[in-house]
């Protein structure tokens, strides 16, 4: 079952992309676009219900920062997330980070029946990944992105829930929390946020210019003008004036910081060796990823010097069972790969393998500013300075 609704799943962003072609294919794209005009209407008429304060945001006493976008997967959000943590513990902040955890193990079936059935809810407790101590739940439980920023972070709180203004209220009255990140935000008006940060990759700025489903836009991209700050990623140090230009027609006083992606080292997935980034050069190795960009990753290393000589992509957020990886270690083995390479995003939810005949490794990636460092500063500064905390407004369900 769940290979074939991965298929299916494989397929449909095929047709989205317009990498398939044929009748069925055509059918599908022309039954989408008639979608993507109501989901555009229901966007739109949610957005004004928030304007118009029939829909009201709750403020909850803390500075919330949102790291989001308008587009769907594969903008870097996760090194951007654990960049600024980072960054806000050093100047002395307590940082939470509140994220939905998608595709994260729901409640047991008989606990939510029950719930709806009497109406009835225990205490209100989002799921703790990290206390800021110790790493509390595992990947499948907590969701990817969650798990690696709570693996990466120390002293950082990570919660996981739907409801992220409960879960921000409980992150400051259990936790001390007095910064609260909203990871995938952009959309979740529903929580007050001071600063809006909105990612943009820069090799597919507005996907391929159709709103969900037709196409990979959650919003019309004039919808930037609620960005406080806009991150392009995925920069290459080319000049960006064009899509800055493009950007400025929706947000004309947003601070544009252009960021790359830069690979740092690579880890063993089982021993948790590093090796540096020269080992690639020159040698055979086998992709494995299940996220949105695949090609992104299989450039990286080719960029790195590396031979892909067989390279094996699943759907994002794929969880790999062991009769998968050992297949794929075997195809690699028998075709002399000196090395396996995966995502970090992919090796949480690849099993631990004892003894593979070729070594697993991922690589480690994080975010550099190219041009803007003066505006990330400021940002840093802003949300450094202490100020009182507010008395959080009523949170209603």
């Amino acid at each position: 079952m769940r290979r074939w609704l991965e298929g299916i799943e494989t397929f449909a962003i095929d047709v989205i992309l317009e990498r398939r072609y044929g009748k069925r294919a055509e059918i599908l794209r022309w039954i989408l676009q008639g979608l993507s005009h109501v989901y555009r209407a229901i966007v739109s008429a949610r957005l004004a219900l928030y304007r118009r304060r029939i829909y009201r945001e709750h403020a909850l006493g803390a500075p919330v920062v949102s790291v989001g976008n308008i587009t769907v997967g594969g903008t870097g959000k996760t090194p951007v997330v654990e960049l600024l943590a980072r960054e806000l513990t050093a100047g002395g902040r307590k940082v939470a980070i509140l994220s939905r955890g998608y595709k994260s193990v729901p409640k047991p079936l008989p606990v939510r029946v029950w719930e709806k059935l009497t109406g009835k809810k225990r205490s209100f407790t989002p799921r703790i990944v990290s206390d800021g101590q110790a790493l509390l739940l595992d990947s499948r439980t907590a969701g990817d992105e969650p798990f690696m920023l709570a693996n990466n972070l120390r002293g950082v709180v990570v919660l996981v829930d739907r409801d992220r203004v409960k879960s921000g209220l409980y992150a400051l009255e259990h936790f001390g929390a007095d910064v609260l990140l909203l990871d995938d935000g952009y959309q979740y008006i529903r929580l007050e946020h001071r600063i809006e940060i909105a990612l943009i990759d820069r090799q597919a700025p507005f996907g391929n210019e159709h709103m969900l489903p037709r196409g990979t836009l959650r919003e019309p991209p004039e919808n930037l003008r609620r960005a406080t700050h806009i991150l392009l990623t995925k920069c290459t140090g080319a000049d960006n004036s064009d899509l800055i230009a493009r950007i400025r027609k929706f947000n004309r006083t947003a601070d544009i910081i252009e960021t790359t992606h830069r690979a740092r080292h690579l880890r063993n997935l089982l021993t948790g060796e590093v090796k540096p980034l020269e080992f690639l050069a020159g040698k055979r190795i086998g992709s494995l990823c299940g996220i949105a960009a695949p090609e992104s990753f299989e450039g990286a290393l080719r960029g790195l010097g590396a031979r892909i000589e067989l390279a094996k992509t699943y759907t994002d957020h794929h969880r790999y069972t062991d009769k998968e990886v050992e297949g794929f270690i075997s195809r690699c083995a028998r075709r002399n790969v000196d090395a396996i390479l995966t995502t970090e995003k992919d090796a949480v939810r690849i099993p631990r393998i004892l003894d593979p005949e070729v070594p697993l490794y991922y690589l480690r990636v994080e975010i550099e500013i190219l041009r803007g460092q003066d505006a990330w500063e400021r940002l840093i500064d802003q949300l450094t300075i202490r100020q009182p905390l507010r008395k959080p407004l009523p949170v209603f369900a």
